[in-house]
């Protein structure tokens, strides 16, 4: 089955990056937060302890995925080791999914060349690179975006669906259709 590097970069999102490695844990993948050490602050001060701190290699993922926050997406952007090691798994045809602020990072490291992409409002006047759809997941090859926090749940199920896994039953015995499906509206008694 395929693992799956989720980095953690201090100001990550932390919605998002604990929605991602929950979701794809239910699924039964291997999925490891990643870090640049092994403790990491996030933008709304929870400090979260990595499964490991990233070293010179990330070949053995199959997916990389990069959760939002402004902070830990420009810590991502701005570290030239991690960069190489994302362009590296970009050459090797790995499966890279970004969200939120994070397409940053994918423009830098050349990822967005001739794709479809997404990211969080007026990202698209920040990137060079790509074109810019409105949806909330894009899919664009082995390339995968999305909005923001409120599209994670959406995000890491596209994530199982391209993986080959079956979010549908995940999505059951998450009460994801009864939530968002019938029930539109909070009921006030």
């Amino acid at each position: 089955m395929e693992k799956i590097a989720v980095m953690v970069a201090p100001g990550f999102e932390e919605g998002e990056t604990l929605t991602i490695i929950d979701i794809l844990r239910r699924a039964g993948y291997t999925c490891e937060s990643v870090g640049f050490t092994e403790l990491v602050t996030g933008g709304h001060q929870i400090t979260m302890k990595c499964d490991k701190v990233l070293g010179d290699s990330l070949q053995e993922y199959q997916m990389i995925v990069l959760p939002g926050g402004y902070e830990g997406a420009t810590a991502l952007r701005d570290n030239d080791h991690f960069i190489q090691l994302l362009q590296v798994a970009s050459r090797s045809n790995k499966w890279i999914a970004a969200m939120c602020a994070a397409p940053i990072v994918l423009d830098k490291a050349g990822v967005l060349e001739n794709k479809s992409y997404t990211a969080y409002l007026n990202y698209d006047k920040k990137i060079n690179a790509g074109n810019y759809k409105e949806n909330i997941v894009v899919i664009d090859g082995k390339l995968i975006t999305s909005r923001g926090p409120a599209t994670a749940y959406a995000f890491s199920y596209a994530l199982i669906d391209v993986l080959g896994g079956d979010s549908q039953k995940v999505k059951e015995r998450m009460v994801y259709f009864n939530s968002f499906e019938e029930k539109q509206e909070a009921l006030y008694v």
